[in-house]
């Protein structure tokens, strides 16, 4: 059973705290590195405020793009042996959603001194992941080529989310939104080292199709892992698998077979009904949260254009290491 639009209109001050603290991996829902783009440095970032990158990451549509995101990069044999052999994410999947929401936030919304700080530190940690695979196989973190992959399957996801499930940006930025949002994220993986990136919505899918021949089955105990993660209370079961099912349509026709989910190919009348049930699960979410994450609450204090963040009370901020 899905969790109802008035389930959510009902959940009280705890459990919106309870899901900030999911994703941002501290109990505020505001950790260092939230207050960070509050108070380290000034003006705009990478991205324009209100700009394209502001509005897609912003949306909570990232939910569902987000586990989109994961089963694409799966399926690439050599990133996934990067993330088996150097992370933790069985045993706590919460703290991995959150280092990955750090980089995704603090590059969108942070200060330009801060988006390279975080680029340097994420770079820093790549340097550190390197190895072999189960065939013996070598990968690093910080291959170009591997760093390409997981933009393209990360950017493939996210613009596929805010499309399907999203707040609609034509109205805002035009038919030729999707363009400018592939050539502006564009920016966060070339700081990291990925080259030759595509710059339009026709180029990103032409990207992913190239890489068909070097991809391989996402493990099945790592599908159902992403399906249902442990450690969720039974009202974040109900609304996860939701965002779940979504996610498995939204995945490229390149990447799905790979991914054991239908993908973008499947659109017939029972998919655009999970879709538009995820939409509504999201939009209910939106209600329960008000209108911004705490970091874009953050830049926008940053920038003067909102009043200081409720955290802001609560203890001083504090750079991000």
């Amino acid at each position: 059973m899905l969790l109802r639009s008035g389930d959510l209109r009902r959940l009280p001050d705890q459990a919106r705290r309870r899901f900030r603290a999911r994703v941002s991996g501290d109990p505020t829902g505001a950790p260092a590195w939230v207050r960070s783009i509050a108070t380290v440095g000034e003006g705009p970032g990478w991205f324009e405020p209100d700009g394209v990158v502001w509005r897609v990451h912003g949306d909570l549509s990232t939910l569902v793009g987000g586990v989109a995101a994961l089963l694409g990069q799966a399926a690439h044999p050599l990133a996934l042996a990067g993330v088996q052999g150097h992370s933790a994410y069985e045993q706590d999947p919460w703290q991995r959603l959150a280092g990955t929401a750090r980089w995704l936030v603090v590059s969108t919304f942070g200060s330009a001194q801060l988006a390279e700080r975080e680029a340097l530190r994420v770079r820093t940690m790549h340097g550190r992941v390197r190895g072999s695979d189960g065939r013996g196989r070598a990968y690093a973190a910080s291959d170009p080529e591997l760093l390409r992959w997981v933009h393209l399957a990360f950017t493939d996801a996210f613009l596929a989310a805010q499309q399907a499930v999203g707040h609609d940006l034509a109205g805002r930025f035009g038919p030729r939104w999707p363009d400018a949002y592939v050539a502006d994220w564009a920016r966060s993986a070339r700081a990291l080292g990925a080259r030759d990136l595509p710059a339009t919505e026709a180029e990103l899918a032409e990207a992913l199709a190239a890489y068909r021949p070097v991809l391989e089955p996402v493990p099945a105990d790592l599908r159902a892992f992403l399906h249902a993660p442990p450690g969720l209370a039974e009202v974040e079961q109900r609304f996860y698998a939701g965002l779940a099912a979504g996610a498995g349509l939204l995945v490229s026709p390149v990447v799905a077979p790979f991914a054991g989910v239908p993908g973008r190919a499947a659109r017939g009348v029972r998919e655009q009904v999970r879709l538009r049930r995820t939409r509504w699960q999201l939009r209910a979410l939106q209600l329960a949260l008000g209108p911004y994450s705490p970091s874009e609450e953050a830049a926008r204090y940053r920038l003067g254009h909102a009043p200081a963040p409720a955290w802001a009370a609560d203890a001083p901020a504090q750079p991000a290491a």
